[in-house]
């Protein structure tokens, strides 16, 4: 988002119902702590959102679209068209980071930037257990509660938790 100050006050009004607009699989996440709003802006009277999906296929981006047009369409910002932005891919790095907080109190592992070294995964930063912050974790599962998460257990609390994969 750009400053406030050079924003139209309806671009500005449009930002303020997104961030009460949230994420139907973690429903602590809004859109705009995702990350997946890429740009709003206004073109011949029309509001245009470009939203990127958190990845290809996923299940939720259509109730997403559904729920910004409705809170911005209800907050009379029509007429609005949205348009779906693929490329680059959306990655974790967009997410902000009172999102990724969010994630970690609601008790799941928000992700952690891994670095890729010649194709295998650097792990010298290790997945915190988001009820104890234990750094004692192990992978259960890459296939968590949903396809962007992973199923995780503590190994000092013995908890079970899920982990927003890196991406």
């Amino acid at each position: 988002m750009t400053e406030a100050s050079s924003i139209s006050p309806r671009i500005e009004k449009a930002y303020l119902v997104l961030q009460n607009v949230f994420d139907p699989e973690i429903p602590v996440l809004s859109v705009l702590d995702l990350g997946i709003i890429r740009s709003v802006s206004e073109n011949a009277g029309i509001l245009e959102l470009d939203i990127s999906p958190t990845y290809s296929g996923c299940p939720a981006m259509r109730v997403i679209e559904m729920s910004v047009r409705l809170a911005l369409e209800e907050a009379g910002l029509s007429p609005i068209k949205i348009n779906t932005v693929i490329h680059p891919p959306w990655t974790t790095d967009w997410m902000t980071e009172e999102g990724k907080e969010k994630l970690r109190s609601y008790g799941i592992a928000p992700p952690v930037n891994m670095k890729r070294i010649k194709g295998m995964m650097d792990d010298s930063k290790m997945v915190c257990c988001p009820r104890c912050g234990s750094k004692s974790t192990v992978c259960v599962s890459e296939f968590g509660s949903t396809a962007c998460k992973a199923f995780y257990k503590c190994n000092d609390c013995l908890e079970p938790f899920d982990y927003f994969k890196c991406h």
